[in-house]
């Protein structure tokens, strides 16, 4: 998208009805929107080529005076610079704000300002480890919309702190009451960065999640907006040498990105305080 998406939710109250000869309406049909809007961003590095000069790859440079940037440190930089967006980017998507510099408005920071979250919904958390992990997780399985529970694309989205307890939860050792071997009988060897699940529902490690906290959705209704989804990964290197007579190099990526969810009534959400309701 250019600028902004709408995305349309529509809501109806029972919509089936005794049948009767004439047209009569079974519902009324609710419409209401939620926008995204993408935001721009940017990186502006510059790179003197003079530091490269007594180094170790300097003999990459070339033996003129009009030197050029090391090879094997532009594809380092580039590499680099790359990773670090990706990382902003994750940190964003779920608990980003939009007042911080080189941030857009998260997932976790819009549902704390949205008084339709259902009360029954947000649950209020704390600080988790392997021993009450099973139990934590329990209070959002049994919050999860009976709609909603059994669906192919529902998720729980957890932090990494959340993630690590449960795997050691399965481990073993008497705790939880799951016995000395954990699971398959393995201890903690058991798992090998393969899937996760909890009591039937996906787990998804979200990176960019903050500790102790965690949400329940369903992927689609989760929407991530930009322009092109390759402006993320162009990294451009300009040599300034040519332009302004300088020995500078300059690393450029322009892009654009912002999340955005549909219907909030279908979403829980762990350890997330809402100021709204």
């Amino acid at each position: 998208m250019k600028f902004k998406e709408v995305i349309k939710k529509v809501s109806t109250n029972d919509i089936v009805k005794d049948a009767s000869c004439d047209f009569d309406a079974t519902s009324t049909i609710t419409l209401t929107e939620r926008v995204l809007q993408p935001e721009f961003q940017q990186v502006n590095l510059q790179v003197c080529k003079k530091d490269f000069v007594s180094d170790w790859e300097a003999v990459q440079m070339g033996y003129s005076a009009h030197h050029d940037l090391p090879p094997s440190f532009s594809d380092f930089l580039i590499a680099h610079v790359a990773a670090k967006v990706a990382q902003r980017t994750e940190q964003s998507i779920w608990a980003g704000d939009t007042s911080t510099n080189g941030q857009f408005n998260g997932l976790t920071t819009q549902i704390a300002l949205d008084a339709g979250l259902p009360a029954a919904q947000e649950i209020a958390g704390t600080t988790i480890d392997s021993s009450n992990v099973i139990s934590q997780l329990g209070l959002i399985v049994d919050s999860i919309p009976s709609g909603l529970y059994g669906n192919e694309d529902l998720n729980i989205y957890v932090s990494q702190n959340i993630a690590r307890a449960y795997v050691r939860a399965l481990g073993g050792f008497g705790a939880s009451g799951l016995g000395a071997a954990g699971t398959n009988a393995m201890g903690t060897q058991w798992w090998n960065n393969g899937s996760l699940s909890f009591d039937g529902v996906k787990l998804f490690v979200a990176q960019g999640l903050a500790d102790n906290t965690a949400m329940a959705a369903e992927k689609s209704n989760i929407f991530f907006g930009t322009g092109l989804m390759a402006d993320s990964q162009e990294v451009k290197v300009l040599d300034m040498s040519d332009l302004d007579g300088s020995d500078n190099v300059r690393v450029v990526m322009r892009f654009t990105a912002g999340v955005q969810y549909g219907i909030v009534d279908d979403i829980v959400t762990y350890g997330i305080t809402n100021s709204a309701n």
